[in-house]
């Protein structure tokens, strides 16, 4: 067995309690409080500097003895406002909040690196840890670069991990170039003229018109966009109405887009006005349309992809590793794959035969706690074949 997994697996047992410890305690976005006063108790431990940054983030340092690059490593540390309904003994303990996105293990792996780096001794360069919050609003990656942390000293390279649970326990797969769509939002009130229901002809009845927007909408993915260019339209809410026997005065609907294609992206906000706009008028209606980019794609930098592969077969095996197809989810990385090459993968936390099997976001949602020194070993492996 490799050294460093081998030290990374003698932590196993304080990884667990780490992971549980947040896991029980989830903070949302710019919230995490406790969250991040853990993650600093464990810095001092370690004796690494730190600062806090962004409210509730960290940004720390393990500098090498001689110059040389600075690679970055980066963990988000918030949960989701979603009821954890695992029965366990470390369920959340915060009423309609949890880690139901691995977050908590995202911040233990990174402790993992931290403390495995630390005790290594870099010979040259430096390693850059990134306490990131608010992921899940796609804020705070801005916050954490207008703060500075890509600079001083200047970050060459950032590497980020997500955990997987759609593949088995140990498996790391990475994308060739795009690795996660753009997530943008929009929000849209059809607006008619309210009535009762027994006499149609005197209003103008927004919910036909909110029918008719959303299955217009759906065509301008499957006939307004190439087929080869991945995009996803999605209306994900829909209120309207007061009464079984009354004519709403409105509707409103929201929802999200999603593309891998940056021209596409930039296409979409005018090619869902001309739909809502030709509907609404068109039945005697009227609308408000508001488009929000959020996220942009998250893209990898090719060079970065065979270090990784030979990181998994050093921590792992050989048979580990595997190529994959972009996500059309969303991840605030893609901020900083935009000021600096960055590299973003996924390490597998599956395993049926604990019952560890529902996807990210659900309410059941957990974690092969065996991957912990798995992911602990992978980024401090990555960031000592980088450095060298």
């Amino acid at each position: 067995m490799n050294e460093l997994r081998k030290k990374a697996e003698d932590l196993k047992e304080s990884l667990i309690q780490w992971r549980r410890y947040i896991h029980q305690y989830p903070e949302l976005g710019f919230e995490e409080e406790k969250t991040s006063q853990f993650i600093q108790e464990r810095l001092k431990e370690m004796n690494i500097p730190f600062n806090i940054v962004a409210k509730t983030g960290i940004v720390a340092l393990i500098k090498g003895e001689s110059d040389g690059p600075t690679l970055a490593l980066r963990a988000d540390i918030d949960a989701l406002p979603i009821k954890d309904e695992k029965e366990t003994s470390y369920v959340s303990k915060v009423q309609g909040k949890g880690h139901l996105c691995g977050h908590d293990a995202h911040t233990t792996m990174l402790l993992c690196a931290a403390k495995l780096l630390n005790e290594n001794k870099l010979k040259k360069g430096n390693v850059k840890l990134l306490f990131q919050p608010a992921e899940e609003t796609g804020k705070g990656a801005k916050k954490l670069i207008e703060s500075g942390v890509l600079q001083n000293p200047k970050v060459d390279a950032i590497v980020g991990l997500h955990v997987n649970p759609m593949v088995e326990t140990g498996h790391v797969t990475c994308s060739k170039k795009e690795v996660c769509a753009a997530s943008d939002f929009f929000n849209i009130e059809i607006k008619g003229s309210g009535g009762h229901a027994a006499h149609p002809h005197l209003s103008k009845d927004p919910i036909p018109m909110a029918a008719n927007v959303i299955s217009s909408l759906q065509q301008i993915v499957s006939r307004q966009i190439d087929p080869l260019t991945s995009t996803v339209l999605t209306i994900g809410q829909i209120h309207g109405g007061y009464a079984d026997n009354a004519i709403a005065s409105s509707v409103n609907l929201g929802g999200t887009v999603r593309t891998l294609d940056e021209d596409v992206r930039a296409s979409m906000k005018e090619k869902m006005e001309n739909v809502i706009s030709g509907v609404t008028s068109s039945l005697g209606g009227d609308y408000k349309f508001h488009y929000h980019y959020e996220t942009p794609v998250l893209i990898n930098d090719k060079s970065l992809i065979p270090p990784l592969e030979e990181t998994v077969k050093t921590i792992l095996d050989e048979h580990s590793f595997s190529i994959v197809n972009p996500s059309m989810g969303g991840e605030d990385f893609a901020f900083y794959t935009r000021e600096v090459p960055g590299l973003f993968f996924r390490l597998g936390v599956r395993n049926e035969n604990k019952g560890i099997v529902h996807p990210l976001h659900h309410p059941l949602f957990d974690l092969d706690e065996e991957a912990l020194p798995y992911g602990g070993a992978l980024l401090a492996q990555y960031a000592l074949n980088y450095l060298k």
